[in-house]
């Protein structure tokens, strides 16, 4: 049958609201607030990517660390590998401990308003740690039998689990709303910032700027069977961008900057940048740089 529309309005009729992108980045902060680790795949695990976020130090009453107050802790990197956490830091040895310390009892943990148990890990990790803070702290990891969901009213039917994220399990950023931050600092004089400033976990390249806003799933065709991804919340902005990854200080930007335009109604005015994401299907399956995620617009 002969289709008399225009090409503008047939595109136009056509056009299923997806968007086409692919991952430029796979990244895993296996100690909260510590330093980021790329890789070329990564495996979705119940709680995001597979030892995001698994370790945690703790002051002694159970609070977490993190770099708002100790923004060295960029400096701090954690390394899984062969059975074994490693740990760097400068002016420290390094210090290897078991991933997986023998089961013990529980020690009360708090993440914002989440309180529940944690597995301790290791005496000498303790001091190892409390030496690079300078003040007590433990290091803590996810116990085999911690339940975490996320906020249902975001999530909806999926109980999506988390370890030590602040509160979702994945958080996804493009290169294009990195490249429009830096337009603007580059604007006002100022030098471009790097995206390891706002831990994402997966970065997207080919979408405008701050088209992740828009956006309601991700669906990735892998060599495993699909991974689907649901955008769920923005990402409200504390300091913490402020502080170089690279050496750990804070200095002045970019947190003025993205108040001058982030602004986000949806969260009642917070700056935002990135949007968080649960799993919707594709739990065990391999992500892996390059390859096509086409998103779906949320109507």
């Amino acid at each position: 049958m002969q289709n008399d529309l225009p090409d503008a309005d047939l595109a136009r009729a056509t056009d299923d609201g997806s968007s086409a992108a692919r991952i430029a980045g796979l990244h895993v902060h296996p100690l909260k607030s510590g330093a980021a680790l790329s890789f070329d795949a990564v495996r979705l695990s119940p709680t995001g990517f597979e030892n995001d976020r698994r370790w945690m130090l703790v002051d002694p009453s159970g609070e977490f660390f993190s770099q708002r107050e100790h923004p060295r802790m960029a400096l701090l990197r954690a390394v899984v590998e062969a059975g074994r956490l490693h740990l760097a830091a400068p002016g420290l040895p390094p210090l290897s401990v078991p991933v997986d310390p023998p089961l013990a009892r529980g020690v009360p943990v708090r993440v914002w308003n989440d309180a529940f148990d944690a597995l301790p890990v290791d005496p000498a990790a303790d001091r190892w740690c409390s030496d690079f803070l300078g003040e007590p702290a433990r290091l803590v990891v996810t116990h085999p039998a911690m339940h975490r969901p996320s906020n249902r009213q975001r999530t909806g039917d999926i109980e999506a689990l988390n370890g030590f994220a602040d509160g979702y399990p994945i958080l996804v950023l493009s290169t294009g709303s990195l490249a429009e931050l830096n337009r603007r600092l580059a604007g006002q004089g100022k030098p471009a910032v790097a995206m390891a400033r706002f831990r994402p976990n997966l970065v997207l390249d080919g979408l405008d700027a701050h088209a992740e806003d828009h956006l309601d799933e991700l669906h990735i065709p892998t060599d495993d069977g699909p991974v689907v991804l649901r955008l769920v919340k923005p990402c409200p902005r504390c300091p913490m961008p402020d502080v170089d990854p690279a050496t750990g200080l804070r200095g002045d930007e970019p947190g003025p900057t993205l108040a001058n335009y982030r602004a986000d109604p949806r969260l009642d005015g917070a700056i935002t940048f990135g949007m968080n994401a649960v799993i919707v299907e594709g739990i065990g399956r391999m992500l892996r740089v390059g390859q096509a995620v086409r998103g779906t617009v949320r109507f």
